[in-house]
């Protein structure tokens, strides 16, 4: 079905009822590894934003339906499968509103918050904390932001990430012990 609209959506209430209803749509989760493993929808498969181009042998014939966090990457993915054939649908505000509709997510992690939040929080309560210190202490202190920040530079520049390295080591980002699955099924 070509020429479809690249407005199309789906609810969560109606891709719910979907679900129910005994009819297993393809649901491609686009958000990395590590937020899939946080908690995504039952039966969705990861297939990163990035990795999509390179994976088309992993998506059926069949309507798709895309979810990310809140839509975004998902909008960007839908955008850009265009000349696929079916349906492609985004789940409208993702997996956030699935989780505030209070329906079943299959998480194998002790925590809800994807890594990459962590990451974000934890630079953020570094470079205030160092500034804090810096002002009320000592001008050494000031070193904390200043690498805080090289580290965010250098993660940027290879996506090599010390901070997230070493939250991922942290026991609320362990796996269940009954949950030996992968974090992103094929």
């Amino acid at each position: 079905m070509r020429g479809k609209s690249l407005s199309a959506t789906i609810s969560v209430d109606e891709l719910s009822q979907l679900c129910r209803s005994g009819q297993k749509p393809e649901i491609i989760d686009v958000r990395s590894e590590a937020e899939f493993a946080a908690g995504h929808i039952p039966g969705a498969k990861c297939i990163p934003l990035e990795q999509l181009p390179f994976r088309h042998a992993d998506l059926g014939d069949s309507d798709l339906i895309l979810v990310c966090e809140a839509g975004t990457r998902a909008r960007i993915a839908q955008k850009n499968r265009e000349q696929r054939g079916g349906t492609i649908r985004v789940l409208e505000r993702g997996t956030r509103a699935w989780r505030e509709a209070d329906l079943p997510l299959v998480s194998p992690l002790h925590t809800n918050w994807s890594l990459e939040r962590q990451v974000r929080l934890g630079a953020g309560l570094l470079i205030l904390g160092g500034i804090a210190l810096t002002v009320s202490v000592n001008e050494i202190w000031i070193l904390i932001p200043t690498l805080v920040g090289a580290g965010l530079s250098f993660a940027g520049a290879t996506d090599i990430c010390m901070l997230g390295k070493l939250l991922t080591q942290m026991p609320w980002n362990q796996l269940r012990s009954k949950d030996v699955q992968s974090a992103c099924p094929q």
